[in-house]
């Protein structure tokens, strides 16, 4: 019609809805809360970790030994009886880097007790357990480990005289060095010594055997309350008065000692192997080998 308004009609317009996200971003954050969590985690046992314990760890990450002279996963390096294919089914080359492996390993035990004397040095002359007997402790580093010697002098014995009871300063001087042998894994040899000097009654009663060894057991005892694990000693044992230090009288109270040996690696295999010695000596003969002992004077004749 004229004059009719015209219709104008507007255009609703849609409203976009936001994209829907899911839960990708919670485990995006949950990854990233674990990865923190494992960072504070290797820093809070990194500030708990002694020196040593460092060392060791930061020795490994520069060159973990089987992988990288193995090359990789060398299937020959395997003690199993069965070869395991690739190029070597001899396992000869395996031998020659297990051998190889084992003179790293001893290197790096030797380093590790040398490490241990260092800071055993200046130990002694911080701490005042220890540095007040400076004259009376003896640090040797040799093949067979770390030798430790806490000797006696004329003044200041370690033990009660003629007892195996262990003097107040004799077990301060313990329970100091517990903390630096709890951080090497090496077994210990204890030993005990005397003097020469014998007991009224000699030898064939209470004699320096039975007082070396009960020192020695004492001092074991002393390690182990203050905290040293009792597996780690591979042997306590008292020698009496047969070693000796060497340039000494063999009177010299500085031959009333105790001896703690720090164990190499070989040191300590050959002291097992003693042991594999003496089973393959004590096993049964085979049957049919008959072994008879005739004692003389049974009928009268010599």
């Amino acid at each position: 019609m004229k004059g009719a308004a015209p219709i104008i009609i507007s255009r609703k317009r849609k409203r976009k809805k936001h994209a829907h996200h899911g839960g990708t971003w919670k485990i995006a954050y949950a990854d990233f809360m674990t990865a923190m969590m494992a960072f504070f985690l290797v820093m809070w046992l990194l500030s708990t970790s002694s020196d040593t314990k460092k060392e060791q760890i930061a020795d490994y990450f520069r060159m973990p030994l089987k992988p990288a002279l193995a090359q990789g996963n060398k299937t020959s390096l395997s003690d199993s009886l069965i070869p395991g294919g690739g190029d070597d089914p001899m396992k000869q080359d395996g031998e020659v880097w297990k051998q190889q492996i084992k003179k790293l390993d001893r290197v790096k035990s030797t380093q590790s007790l040398k490490r241990a004397k260092e800071r055993l040095e200046v130990m002694i002359e911080t701490d005042p357990r220890l540095n007040a007997f400076k004259s009376n402790l003896l640090l040797t580093l040799t093949d067979d480990g770390l030798m430790i010697q806490i000797t006696d002098s004329q003044e200041r014995p370690m033990f009660k005289v003629g007892s195996e009871s262990p003097e107040a300063y004799m077990n301060g001087i313990l329970q100091a060095l517990v903390p630096l042998l709890n951080e090497l894994p090496n077994r210990i040899s204890l030993t005990g010594h005397t003097d020469s000097l014998p007991y009224a009654g000699g030898n064939r009663g209470y004699s320096n055997w039975e007082l070396s060894a009960g020192r020695a057991n004492a001092a074991r005892r002393v390690l182990v309350t203050a905290g040293l694990d009792d597996e780690r000693f591979l042997r306590v044992i008292g020698t009496g008065s047969r070693m000796g230090l060497e340039n000494i009288s063999p009177d010299n109270p500085m031959n009333r000692r105790i001896s703690i040996l720090v164990l190499s690696k070989p040191k300590e295999q050959q002291i097992r192997d003693e042991n594999t010695v003496l089973q393959q000596a004590t096993t049964p003969l085979p049957e049919g080998i008959h072994v008879s002992i005739k004692q003389d004077g049974d009928d009268g004749r010599q």
